[in-house]
């Protein structure tokens, strides 16, 4: 009896450390999704800020000198998000590929998604030391995936 319980209780640990391993490799995946939408949400307050000057569709990159500050931060953060974008979406797909699997990986992942969000919101507000740290972990988050990648490929 003693036995069958013990197993009983391998099997389940088994069972929640393959679930947790799953749920590990899709934060990749997850991060790389959130970072897609993170790129348009900057956009949305440039969109609010020409709808208040006049948005002119046949022209729609003349009006943005016409743009207030905060709208015009905003575009270059979008612009950013895109460039920053391609390294990660290709460090976290590294990682996924790899199977890369440590709690290093995840917290890369998850750290570059909070510090994307908050790169844009300083950098609308003008506050730029803030912003540029914030530039910094997601690089370096950026930078840890791809190490751990190659790490792990190298077995």
């Amino acid at each position: 009896m003693v036995c069958i319980n013990y197993e009983l209780r391998a099997l389940k640990r088994d069972e929640v450390h393959s679930e947790l391993r799953i749920s590990i490799m899709t934060i990749f995946l997850y991060s790389i999704a959130a970072g897609v939408i993170l790129i348009y949400l900057p956009f949305l307050v440039v969109a609010y800020a020409r709808l208040l000057v006049g948005y002119d569709i046949s022209a729609p990159r003349a009006i943005f000198d016409q743009l207030p500050p905060y709208a015009q931060r905003a575009t270059w953060a979008h612009q950013n998000s895109f460039e920053v974008f391609m390294i990660f979406a290709a460090a976290a797909l590294m990682a996924y590929v790899t199977g890369v699997n440590s709690s290093v990986g995840v917290v890369a992942a998850i750290a570059f998604v909070v510090a994307r969000l908050l790169y844009s919101i300083f950098y609308i507000l003008n506050i730029p030391l803030l912003r540029s740290l914030m530039f910094a972990i997601g690089t370096l988050s950026s930078t840890t995936l791809i190490i751990l990648s190659i790490i792990q490929a190298k077995g």
